[in-house]
């Protein structure tokens, strides 16, 4: 899994927008629809992409909200970070899928801005009564 973040994001951050604090802001999860492709240029809020979201069905919900969410200094290797919780969403009823990535945006801004797009590597499809566990989601600050 590769991460590609928004510039939008990067700017929202900047202008102090998006609040990755500890119960800051309220951050979603929502997989991408066969075919997506990010644009990191583009594709810089909910509103530009929400059209290729995956349908709710067989388990899965539609929009994630991201729990647990730390922020942390790192001084050994000079960066911030700021994690969540790993996600499972598990098939119950038949196939979720096939998705290419899930997109992580803000819920809390007045755009919901894309943070970033989690990109599988390859079309997914989670088989009834199996899961997608997203781990290790992260926003590195270096």
């Amino acid at each position: 899994m590769a991460n590609t973040f928004s510039n939008h994001f990067k700017f929202q951050l900047a202008d102090k927008q998006v609040d990755l604090a500890n119960g800051g802001d309220t951050i979603k999860l929502v997989l991408m629809d066969t075919g997506f492709s990010f644009d990191k240029d583009a594709d810089a809020t909910w509103a530009d992409v929400s059209a290729d979201a995956l349908g709710a069905g067989n388990g899965y919900t539609g929009a994630i909200t991201l729990s647990n969410q730390a922020l942390a200094e790192d001084d050994a290797n000079d960066k911030a970070s700021a994690t969540w919780d790993d996600e499972t969403i598990t098939a119950s009823g038949g196939s979720i899928g096939p998705t290419p990535g899930a997109i992580v945006y803000d819920d809390t801004t007045s755009d919901d801005t894309i943070i970033m797009y989690i990109d599988f590597g390859s079309e997914l499809t989670i088989t009834d009564g199996n899961s997608l566990v997203i781990e290790d989601i992260e926003v590195k600050i270096e």
